[in-house]
């Protein structure tokens, strides 16, 4: 029966894209030497990161929170300089706080429609479908009644690289 599908649990698709993003956000946090945190009640942020470095001048932890969205209504490599993403409000004004203590970032990962392309596994990697996006919200207005739309930049793919580079802005001082 190698031909047929393999039998997927029932979990709804939803809570199964959370758990995806978990992992994406993991696998990053370990590639960039962070450690995680994850508040609880959670109070509507998902995850502390931290990173230690002696670099750095505010602090020689820095700690910002991260909000995980995940979506299969946006294709893969959106075209074009931003996408737009549609946040509750409660959530927005929640992001958009400033100033603040810890910076909040909110990541965005867009997946396919079917479960059966997230990964592939091969002998040299583990690959997760498809991407997940950043941006600081810091500041952003809320313009719908009950959501309001935002714009994500394509160029913000979050990576390992990119998490030091926020971490490093965060260290001496700056915003992600």
């Amino acid at each position: 029966m190698s031909g047929s599908p393999p039998v997927r649990g029932q979990i709804a698709t939803t809570a199964c894209m959370e758990t995806l993003q978990v992992g994406y956000l993991h696998a990053v946090a370990a590639a960039a030497g962070c450690s995680l945190a994850q508040p609880f009640p959670d109070h509507g942020i998902d995850w502390h990161v931290s990173h230690s470095a002696r670099g750095h001048a505010v602090d020689d932890e820095v700690t910002i929170k991260v909000q995980l969205k995940a979506t299969y209504q946006i294709a893969p490599d959106p075209p074009g300089p931003t996408f737009a993403f549609t946040l509750d409000n409660d959530h927005l004004v929640k992001l958009a706080r400033s100033p603040v203590s810890v910076h909040k970032i909110l990541v965005v990962m867009i997946v396919p429609r079917g479960q059966e392309d997230w990964l592939r596994a091969g002998h040299d990697r583990l690959s997760l479908r498809h991407c997940c996006y950043w941006i600081n919200l810091a500041g952003h207005a809320v313009t719908g009644r009950r959501r309001t739309t935002v714009r994500i930049p394509t160029s913000r793919i979050f990576d390992d690289r990119a998490l030091c580079e926020i971490m490093t802005r965060v260290g001496a001082g700056g915003r992600p």
